[in-house]
């Protein structure tokens, strides 16, 4: 297996187990009466005597979760503990929690606000954050006051292109409907923006303004430079206008906030609250109650996640229970010890294979027997599937073209497979290392397509279960000492029943060789794999990868199809096998693996019939159409996708991939550039 980047599958986190019904409700009731009674004082006291602007413009919580074993909600409270005596002195703070994963947060009250409506707003910002959690980020707009947590250093950003957003909703009424008032208003509020952006620029990051009616607020957060608080309230400038005719618009960037109305919403002099002693107590009762109110919600944030947690670890340790008594009893069943001590307790020269599941080592057994030892990372819900898949799947099924599970051990601080040894390695070392263990041969190419081939049609239909493997390619073929192909890395795939025609499964594989059917629509079949096989396929002839440009001229696919209309497939072979090949075969393999790799699903053969095209001469092989090349800019080493979805983006092009065999060569490249932006805006 050769060293590759992978992200694997793992589930959303809308997909954790609820609370308890019971519990939660009694939880709620028991602080229900405080809970009214804290609002009630809010909106009968504060608001009364001052506005705090405690609306919400916008709350984003990110995708990407901690890992397991973190202690990431208490540090989270810790931090927010900071920022709350740094808003208090400052009027806005940022700090950094140096955990695991570290926090990076930044809160800012705008600068009209009094000191009284700040403390209002960042504790009013501080119950509704907590919404987020467990999410390694987020961000919320009040209309008096932002705040935001990551686990990068984000402070200087002005801008983002993925999350920067505009907010048109209006409390005062509907949008401007004369015309001729609209089109004068429009005019208007672009002369605002323009002038609340310079004086806010040259201001230290804020200013106000009134201009015919129209009244204006820029802020820029502190740790913002000019240059970027410029930057930051130009676009949300540009956005804010196309709000009109709304009698109101809010531009909500990274480094900044912008807002207009037709009704005046800030104050004039931010200290002339403080003047009134009475007010002043009234102003900090409610903080304290607020603060109390962001106690309790962080509280309960936190009982959810830990009791999320103990669940999610529960069920993983049930799982691994049930295989530990099944493999106990069992001749599958390894002493931890005993492969510690055959692979030289993981010696690096031991180390033959790197996976983004783990490592493997070459190890050596009491009796002599040379085993593979892979070594299985235990950090994500996705270690229990990819085990489960492996040991439930492999050891289940036998052929001579797939790899052999020997055993397991999970036992020991970690999880261990053993699996029979390919002295030979990867297929990949063989076809694309620049310093080549050897030249394959076309005889020895043959064979490993030809036993690929029927280790395929075994899965898919030759044992009891249907197998999809899902991640077919040249690194996942080992090599034993004659050379013949077996299967490998079963931590993707997938059974279903027989009266199943597909299932729908997040996106997982790697780019160039997944079919464009899958990648698009998330529905899996066997043909997945015959799409896959098929790119292997031209890769083995070609002696070139799919997953890079060659020349600028495009895909491995692309160059073989145009070969293939000019009846010149033998120019497509290895140059290293110095013409030493029968040409007609040559020919004929690779118009099978143009066959394969056909954009329609149904137009590819099955792996029975690829078998049967191969092992008897005389069967009659359709003619190919075009398949559904790729942009080789998006096709580079490595790249593969490992994860519950694919950027929705992609959907639109569906329609393209399931177009009449006969579509244009132009429809496919605007396919490629579909998925291309789809992965761009993913890697995002």
């Amino acid at each position: 297996m050769k060293p590759e980047m992978e992200t694997r599958e793992r589930d959303e986190i809308s997909s954790l187990p609820n609370l308890n019904s019971m519990q939660f409700s009694a939880l709620i009731s028991s602080n229900l009466t405080w809970v009214f009674f804290l609002f009630f004082f809010i909106n009968f006291f504060s608001l009364s005597q001052s506005d705090p602007r405690i609306s919400v413009a916008s709350l984003f919580c990110g995708n990407s979760t901690p890992p397991p074993n973190t202690n990431y909600v208490p540090t989270f409270v810790k931090e927010m503990e900071v920022l709350s005596q740094l808003v208090a002195t400052n009027h806005w703070g940022h700090n950094v929690a140096n955990s695991t994963p570290p926090i990076y947060g930044l809160a800012q009250c705008f600068q009209d606000l009094s000191h009284t409506d700040c403390l209002l707003c960042y504790a009013a910002s501080r119950t509704k954050l907590p919404r987020c959690l467990p999410h390694l980020s987020a961000r919320i707009y009040l209309d008096g006051c932002f705040q935001r947590y990551e686990n990068y250093s984000f402070f200087n950003e002005s801008v983002d292109p993925i999350r920067d957003s505009v907010n048109c909703s209006s409390s005062y009424g509907d949008a401007i409907g004369d015309e001729a008032f609209s089109s004068e208003f429009r005019k208007n509020v672009g002369d605002l923006v323009d002038n609340v952006t310079r004086i806010a620029a040259a201001n230290k990051g804020f200013g106000v303004v009134e201009a015919k009616g129209v009244f204006g607020l820029a802020q820029c957060w502190k740790t913002v430079s000019r240059d970027g608080c410029r930057e930051c309230l130009e676009k949300a400038g540009k956005e804010v206008r196309k709000c009109v005719p709304s009698k109101e618009g809010r531009g909500l960037n990274a480094g900044c906030y912008l807002r207009y109305s037709t009704e005046k919403f800030y104050n004039d002099e931010a200290e002339e609250v403080n003047k009134h002693s009475g007010n002043s107590l009234i102003g900090y009762g409610i903080a304290i109650a607020l603060a109390g109110a962001a106690f309790f919600m962080l509280s309960l944030s936190a009982a959810y996640a830990g009791y999320v947690r103990f669940s999610k670890l529960k069920e993983e340790r049930e799982n691994l229970g049930q295989v530990s008594t099944l493999y106990n009893k069992s001749s599958l069943n390894f002493k931890y010890e005993t492969l510690e001590k055959a692979t030289d307790y993981f010696d690096s020269s031991r180390k033959i294979g790197q996976g983004g599941a783990g490592s493997v080592f070459k190890g050596t057994l009491p009796g002599g027997k040379t085993v593979a030892v892979k070594r299985l990372l235990f950090n994500s819900r996705q270690w229990v599937d990819e085990f489960f898949n492996e040991v439930n799947l492999v050891s289940g099924i036998q052929h001579k073209n797939l790899v052999k599970l020997l055993g397991c051990s999970i036992e020991g601080p970690e999880s261990l497979l053993v699996y029979e040894y390919a002295p030979n390695k990867s297929l990949d070392q063989f076809l694309f290392d620049k310093d080549k263990i050897q030249i394959l041969n076309w005889n020895q190419r043959f064979n490993i397509v030809l036993g690929t081939a029927e280790g395929l049609a075994y899965l898919h239909g030759g044992s009891q279960v249907r197998i999809i493997h899902r991640d077919i390619k040249s690194s996942n073929i080992l090599l034993d000492e004659n050379l013949t192909p077996k299967i490998a890395d079963f931590g993707l795939a997938r059974c279903f029943a027989a009266d199943k025609t597909h299932l729908s499964t997040g996106i997982a594989g790697t780019l160039g060789y997944m079919a464009p059917e899958y990648l698009v629509r998330g529905q899996l079949t066997e043909k997945a794999d015959v799409y896959s096989f098929g790119v292997l396929v031209l890769e083995i002839v070609c002696g070139r990868t799919n997953n890079a440009s060659i020349e600028d001229s495009g895909s491995l696919l692309h160059i073989v199809w145009k070969l293939y209309r000019t009846d010149r497939l033998a120019d497509c072979v290895d140059p290293c096998l110095e013409n030493d090949f029968p040409e007609k075969e040559a020919s004929r393999v690779l118009q099978l693996g143009l066959l394969c790799t056909q954009a329609s699903v149904a137009c590819r053969p099955s792996m029975d019939e690829v078998v049967q095209m191969l092992t008897n001469k005389d069967c009659e092989m359709p003619l190919p159409n075009q398949p559904p090349y790729l942009n080789a800019s998006m096709l580079q080493p490595n790249r593969s996708i490992r994860s519950s979805g694919i950027n929705s983006l992609v959907s639109n092009i569906l329609a393209k991939l399931e177009a009449s065999d006969t579509s244009t060569e132009s429809s496919f490249m605007q396919t490629s550039d579909g998925l291309s932006k789809s992965q761009e805006l993913q890697q995002k």
